[in-house]
């Protein structure tokens, strides 16, 4: 098994670049603000920040779901190895390998767990088998699922709704997630769990992780890399033991300090890279 550090220097081939969008939401109001980032193959990368940051609006950008919003990338491209994707559908993009997880789970509460996983592989065209197997895999590394696999999902607790959704997501065989918030509403260690399920399938399965989490420590625990959003821009970005390190982030993220959280733009020692000063 690979460890973070190494995963993170080995030098893995780039499967998504976000290069400087732009989102507006009805034509007029400004969410994103030249917003870059960039997703390794076969990792885990974070995208942090408080609430109200952007972090869903840039999941929604990447995955093509802002339209049923009224929002609409503007400027900049948005290219999942190497080509553009910003046009496609959701639909298309699913077909790429690429899929989103949504903030709140979302599981369809009139139909059994078992019946929510296998909606995750509507669109496969491998047949009954290889679904089968796919099934078993999701059993593995969500035990309880099992367990509850006859139950009507809106009468399973949170967090059995997040290994559901989580899980469909898995059925649907994806080259990349894209994970949000998968810690809200979640016992601490309830989270840990399922950030430990993530870490496992990331490296048995391969599986490329982008995920928006407002819990910076156990986020940073898990992921090789992060960005830090405020107010719709990146304003720092690292590996996650750097992040970790950091003392703004320690301050304002971590908890470590007594003096209260602040806005990076009041701290001196910030600097923003000119690439996001668009």
């Amino acid at each position: 098994m690979l460890d973070a550090a190494t995963t993170a220097t080995a030098g893995t081939e780039t499967l998504l670049e976000v290069n400087n969008i732009e989102v507006i939401y009805n034509h007029v109001i400004l969410v994103l603000k030249g917003v870059s980032l960039s997703v390794p193959k076969g990792g885990i990368t974070a995208l942090l920040g408080g609430n109200g940051a952007g972090k869903t609006t840039t999941l929604k950008a990447i995955s093509n779901l802002l339209q049923s919003e009224r929002g609409a990338v503007t400027k900049g491209s948005i290219l999942y190895r190497g080509e553009r994707v910003q046009d496609m559908s959701p639909a298309d993009l699913v077909q790429k390998g690429v899929i989103q997880v949504m903030e709140g789970r979302h599981c369809f509460g009139h139909l059994t767990v078992e019946e929510n996983l296998l909606t995750g592989a509507y669109t496969r065209k491998d047949g009954k088998a290889a679904i089968a197997r796919d099934l078993e895999m999701v059993y593995g590394y969500f035990p309880r699922l099992r367990e509850r696999r006859r139950s009507q999902a809106g009468y399973t607790s949170g967090g059995e709704q997040q290994m559901v959704a989580i899980g469909r997501a898995l059925m649907s065989r994806p080259e990349m997630v894209l994970l949000d918030e998968p810690s809200m509403g979640l016992a601490p260690q309830l989270v840990e769990q399922i950030f430990e399920i993530v870490h496992t399938i990331n490296r048995r399965e391969g599986v490329t992780f982008l995920l928006a989490e407002q819990n910076t420590n156990v986020a940073l625990r898990y992921a090789e890399f992060g960005y830090i959003l405020e107010s719709g821009r990146v304003v720092m970005d690292g590996t996650a033991a750097d992040l970790r390190q950091n003392p703004d982030v320690k301050e304002f993220y971590l908890g470590m300090s007594d003096k209260g959280r602040k806005s990076f733009r009041d701290v001196r020692s910030y600097r923003r890279r000119k690439r996001w000063l668009a």
